[in-house]
């Protein structure tokens, strides 16, 4: 947190940490989702001019790999979609399928990750229910024998667990 506070101060030295302590760690995260070296060196670049233009309204709560690793994702999928617009434009059509199933892969990746992510925050009974209900594919009736509850109690906490998440998706959304 402490190079944010300095690099919000135009502290040009804490930067250049940030840059020499992230810099391998960003590009590998995006070689490994693309497998392309232009792709990965083209994000890496672009997520570190981001994040020194964006450095007055960076997060004081959030870790500097946090926000870097969501600007270098956003900057990936923005960098796809223009590769994407471009074979487009250019007749090389049959790259752009590749291209747009590569950002929708990407995406529903990070999307079930944050939503595992939920699920393993909700309170333990909560959970457990969920899980059994969606994961197992057991009926209401067989998780409230589980737990010597009723069905409409294992009924009230698929609600709430479906609430739960779909207040974080549409926060996320927005």
């Amino acid at each position: 947190m402490e190079h944010i506070k300095a690099i919000k101060e135009d502290d040009h030295k804490a930067f250049q940490q940030v840059y020499e302590e992230y810099h391998v760690q960003i590009y590998g995260f995006i070689l490994q989702r693309t497998k392309s070296t232009y792709v990965a060196e083209e994000v890496t670049q672009l997520t570190f001019i981001k994040f020194w233009k964006q450095r007055e309204i960076l997060s004081d709560r959030l870790g500097v790999n946090v926000q870097l690793f969501g600007m270098a994702r956003q900057v990936m999928i923005d960098v796809l979609r223009k590769e994407a617009t471009r074979f487009k434009y250019e007749g090389d059509s049959a790259e752009t399928p590749f291209t747009d199933s590569l950002i929708d892969a990407i995406e529903s990746k990070d999307l079930l990750q944050l939503m595992e992510r939920d699920i393993q925050n909700m309170p333990k009974m909560r959970r457990l229910v969920f899980e059994l209900s969606r994961k197992q594919g057991l009926s209401h009736k067989e998780i409230a024998q589980l737990f010597s509850i009723t069905p409409k109690a294992v009924e009230q906490h698929i609600g709430k667990a479906l609430l739960q998440l779909k207040q974080h998706l549409y926060s996320i959304m927005l």
